[in-house]
């Protein structure tokens, strides 16, 4: 059976989400989201850095919340929730499962550390507000994309496991203008996914 290091209000919960949606039997290791657990010489040996998601399938460890939902979606799902690679929308699945890490997830991790993680005296508004202005920035090609489609390359696939886990905490955390209507709903329906508001409740 799979089983998933995990720890609240994190990554992790992409992975959740994800094996709620293929229904596949797996076990949580829960974790607190702190040092006590995550660097612990347990956990250390899962993954050097003691960060999390770490799945564990048989004799296999992997981590990174991205190698994992695409082990996931190849090794237990034949590829399902992926279109094959001369399927027109394959380009589109790659470009925005890819966004998520490399656009959307950077100033979300600085507005997370500069508002919930840091002391209050050692927070940065200065690098708060830059994180903000690019995340809404990041944030508008998604909403241009969604236009007239109800996930990022029509139906649900692993793009929106990654990309739409980062536009629900983008979100949560205000920066989501009213203007992104299209991205708004498109959280909306997101979170109205019974797999997904699982994965929430286990945050």
């Amino acid at each position: 059976m799979l089983k998933l290091h995990f720890a609240p209000n994190s990554r992790a919960g992409r992975i959740v989400w994800l094996l709620e949606e293929l229904e596949l039997p797996y076990e949580i290791n829960k974790m607190a989201f702190h040092p006590k657990d995550l660097k612990s010489d347990e956990h250390r040996a899962r993954h050097p850095l003691g960060r999390i998601p770490v799945l564990e399938d048989g004799d296999v460890t992997i981590f990174e919340s991205g190698a994992i939902v695409d082990y996931i979606l190849e090794r237990h799902k034949n590829g399902g929730l992926k279109p094959a690679v001369d399927d027109p929308r394959f380009p589109d699945y790659l470009q925005w499962f890819h966004y998520c890490e490399g656009m959307v997830m950077p100033p979300v991790n600085t507005v997370v550390v500069h508002t919930l993680l840091l002391p209050e005296e050692r927070r940065d508004a200065t690098v708060l507000g830059q994180a903000q202005r690019l995340l809404t920035k990041a944030l508008g090609p998604v909403d241009e994309a969604l236009q007239g489609k109800d996930y990022l390359i029509g139906d649900f696939s692993g793009a929106d496991i990654m990309l739409g886990h980062a536009c629900f905490m983008s979100n949560r955390l205000g920066s989501v203008s009213d203007e992104m209507t299209n991205l708004k709903a498109y959280v909306d329906r997101i979170a109205a996914r019974p797999a997904f508001q699982t994965a929430i409740t286990m945050a």
